[in-house]
C-alpha cells in the first residue's frame, strides 16, 4: 500500500463540530441496524430493508467481506449476490442512510473474518498489520472496492454517510501505522464521509484500536452508561455512538441457542438512547451463513465452529418474521424519534409442512472421488497448498501396519477427520484428540482420512490459521508417506457436479449421498429438518445451503423461497456418518434449547 497523505475532505453528511452529531448541519441520531447483504438472498434485499425501516431505523449498516468478493486471487466479483452497489441503492430507495464497514477484516462470525484464504495462506503473511505484503494486497482490494463505495456517498447523491476504519482492531493489536494506512487508503480512494473506528469499551481495546483524528465508537451488549462515560472521558468533544449493540448473539455447534429477552434488549437500548447516544443494532436481521461461510472461534482449548443460521435472536428473524423483540425495540426507538410508525410488512409465506422420503445414492468415498482430481505428494498437503479454502479433503496412503495394536496420530489436524481402513470406518479424530487406535495384521492397508474444515477462525490471534493436515500422519513413531489427495471444495461444486457425485456409485454403507424431491405450486420459504441423520451438508436445486449436525443446537436449515422453483425441487444430502430415511419440510425454525446470554466486558 503506497504511502498516503490524506487529502482535504469535503464536509461530510455527518459531522460533530461541537460534540453533537449533526446531519447536514442539523442535530441527528444515527439509529442503524446491521443487515448483511451476503447473508440474505439478493431477491430478498428489498423486503429485509423494508422491515428494517419499519423497525424505526434510519440507517442500515453492512460489512463487506473481501473473501466473498475475491474467493480466488485476482477474480473479483461485484455481480449477483456480490452486488453491494445494488444493495446500497435499494437501501436509499427504502429511505435509509448507509454505513459501510469494508475492513479489510470484518470478524462477523464469517469465515476467516472476511480475509481470503489465499491471502492468509501465503507463507510469511502477517495479516492485520503494517506488514508490506499484507498492505499491498489490501491496496489492490481497495482499488476495486472503495471507488464503488465512494460513488455512492451522500455528497454524490448516494446513501453512504459513514465508513468504518478496520474493525475492533483494539481486540487484536496496536499497530497504529497499519490503522493509519487503512484510513489513508480509504481517503485516497475518494471517501469523504464520516470515518470512525469501533472497539470494545475498555482502556486496552480503545488504546489499540482508535485514531486521534477519527470518531471513536464502541461495541457492546450491556453497561451502556459505563461505555458512554469511558468514551466521553477519553474523547471529549465527540458524540457517544454504539457502533454495535449486541441485542442477541450467535451460536456454536454443540452449545445452546443464545437468546436475549425483548425486555433486556430494550432496556439496554433505552440506556444508550437516554445517554444521548447513536446506535446500530447488531443484528437487526441476522440472515444465514449459506454455503460454508460460517466462521469459528477458539476458546484456547478447542475450536468452536459457528452454526449455519445467523438468526442471532435478532428482532427480524432469519426468515424475515417480526419477533416480540422487534416490537419492543420499535417502541423504544419511536419514543425517541416521535415519528409515526411505518406500515408493517406481512409475514413471509411458508410452505405447508410435509415429510419427504429420501432415495439413497452413491456411497461416501466413491461419490466424493468421482468429482475430484487426484494430487500425489510425499506428505499430506494442506488446504492452502491445494488452493482450496473450504470443504473436505480426502487423503489416501497405503502404509504397512505391523501386527498388533498401533496408535495412529494426526499432527496439526484442522479440524476433523473420519478415518477409514480398507474402506471400513475406524473412527473420528479432531484437533483436540488427534489420535486413534488401529489393529495391524502385518500387511499394507488402504488408509483414508476424510478431513473437514469446520470454518476458519474469525476472531483473535489464531486468525488465518490453515486447514487440513498441517503436520504429518504417524503410525506409531513412523511417519506415513506417499499420499494421494482429493480436493473437495463443496461450496464451489456446480449443480452438475453435485448430481454426478450423488449418482456415481451404488449405495453402500451407512453414509453417503441421498436425494429427495418435492413439488411446489408457488415458491415460499421453508425449513428443512433431518431426523435420523448425523452430520453433513445439504443442497437445494444445486445450491449449497450449509451444514447440519445432530449435536445441535440448530435442527432446521432455512430455505429462502427464491431458491425453489415452481414444480419439482431436488434436495441433495451428503451425509458423513449415518443416513436417515426422510427429511421434513417445516413451517417454523428449530434453533435449539435456548439460553439467555448477554455479553459483558470487564475492564
Amino acid at each position: 500500500m503506497r504511502e498516503a497523505h490524506p487529502m482535504r475532505r469535503s464536509t461530510p453528511a455527518l459531522s460533530h463540530p461541537d460534540g453533537e452529531l449533526l446531519r447536514h448541519g442539523r442535530p441527528h441520531r444515527v439509529l442503524a441496524g446491521s443487515l448483511h447483504y451476503f447473508r440474505v438472498h439478493p431477491d430478498q434485499w428489498p423486503d429485509r430493508l423494508a422491515r428494517l425501516a419499519a423497525l424505526g431505523l434510519n440507517t442500515v449498516d453492512t460489512y463487506v467481506p473481501w473473501n466473498f468478493h475475491e474467493r480466488h486471487r485476482g477474480r473479483v466479483r461485484f455481480d449477483g449476490w456480490c452486488d453491494v452497489e445494488r444493495f446500497l441503492r435499494l437501501a436509499q430507495e427504502a429511505g435509509l442512510d448507509a454505513i459501510v464497514r469494508p475492513g479489510p477484516y470484518i470478524c462477523a462470525e464469517w469465515d476467516n473474518g472476511g480475509l481470503p484464504a489465499w491471502l492468509t495462506g501465503t507463507p510469511g503473511m502477517r495479516p492485520r498489520s503494517s506488514h508490506g505484503p499484507f498492505l499491498d494486497a489490501v491496496a489492490g482490494w481497495f482499488d476495486q472496492l472503495i471507488p464503488r463505495l465512494a460513488a455512492l456517498q451522500s455528497a454524490r447523491g448516494g446513501p453512504v454517510v459513514g465508513v468504518q476504519v478496520e474493525n475492533e482492531y483494539g481486540s487484536y493489536g496496536d499497530d497504529h501505522v497499519y490503522l493509519r494506512r487503512v484510513r489513508d487508503a480509504l481517503v485516497e480512494r475518494g471517501i469523504t464521509e464520516l470515518l470512525f473506528t469501533a472497539d470494545g469499551p475498555t482502556e486496552l481495546m480503545l488504546d489499540g484500536g482508535t485514531l486521534p483524528d477519527e470518531l471513536a465508537t464502541a461495541t457492546f451488549g450491556s453497561q451502556a452508561a459505563e461505555a458512554a462515560a469511558l468514551l466521553r472521558a477519553r474523547r471529549r468533544g465527540e458524540p457517544f455512538f454504539c457502533a454495535e449493540f449486541w441485542n442477541g448473539w450467535f451460536d456454536h455447534w454443540g452449545e445452546r441457542h443464545h437468546v436475549r429477552s425483548p425486555r433486556s434488549a430494550a432496556g439496554t437500548l433505552g440506556d444508550i438512547l437516554d445517554a444521548g447516544g447513536s446506535v446500530s443494532l447488531y443484528m437487526a436481521h441476522g440472515g444465514t451463513n449459506f454455503g460454508l461461510w460460517a466462521g469459528a472461534n477458539h476458546d484456547g482449548e478447542a475450536i468452536q465452529p459457528t452454526v449455519t443460521s445467523y438468526d442471532s435472536d435478532a428482532p427480524i428473524a432469519e426468515h424475515g418474521g417480526l419477533t416480540a423483540k422487534f416490537f419492543a425495540l420499535r417502541d423504544r426507538l419511536g419514543a425517541v424519534t416521535g415519528l409515526p410508525e411505518r406500515p408493517l410488512p406481512t409475514d413471509p409465506a411458508l410452505l405447508a409442512p410435509r415429510v419427504v422420503p429420501v432415495v439413497r445414492g452413491a456411497e461416501l468415498l466413491g461419490g466424493l472421488e468421482a468429482v475430484s482430481r487426484a494430487v500425489d505428494s510425499p506428505h499430506p498437503p494442506s488446504f492452502e497448498e491445494l488452493g482450496q479454502s473450504s470443504g473436505l479433503v480426502l487423503y489416501r496412503a497405503h502404509p504397512k501396519l505391523p501386527d498388533g495394536v498401533l496408535e495412529l496420530t494426526v499432527s496439526g489436524l484442522h479440524d476433523r477427520a473420519q478415518v477409514f481402513v480398507d474402506g471400513a470406518r475406524a473412527g473420528v479424530v479432531d484437533r483436540e484428540t488427534g489420535s486413534l487406535t488401529l489393529h495391524g495384521t502385518g500387511r499394507r492397508v488402504r488408509l483414508e482420512l476424510l478431513v473437514e474444515n469446520q470454518g476458519r477462525i474469525n476472531y483473535g490471534p489464531l486468525l488465518g490459521q490453515g486447514k487440513g493436515i498441517l503436520g504429518h500422519v504417524r503410525v506409531g513413531r513412523r511417519m506415513v508417506h506417499g499420499w494421494t489427495t482429493h480436493p473437495l471444495p463443496l461450496d464451489e461444486w456446480t449443480p452438475q457436479e453435485v448430481g454426478r457425485a450423488a449418482a456415481a456409485t451404488d449405495p453402500r454403507g451407512p453414509a453417503g449421498f441421498a436425494t429427495a424431491g418435492f413439488t411446489v405450486d408457488e415458491r415460499a420459504d421453508t425449513f428443512l429438518a433431518f431426523p435420523g441423520f448425523g452430520k453433513g451438508f445439504v443442497w437445494i436445486n444445486g445450491f449449497l445451503l450449509g451444514r447440519y449436525w445432530e449435536i445441535g443446537p440448530q435442527a432446521t436449515l432455512y430455505v429462502p423461497a427464491p431458491l425453489l422453483v415452481p414444480g419439482e425441487n431436488t434436495v441433495t444430502l451428503l451425509e458423513l456418518e449415518r443416513l436417515g430415511e426422510r427429511i421434513e419440510l417445516c413451517d417454523a425454525p428449530e434453533l435449539g434449547e435456548a439460553e439467555e446470554y448477554v455479553e459483558t466486558f470487564s475492564s
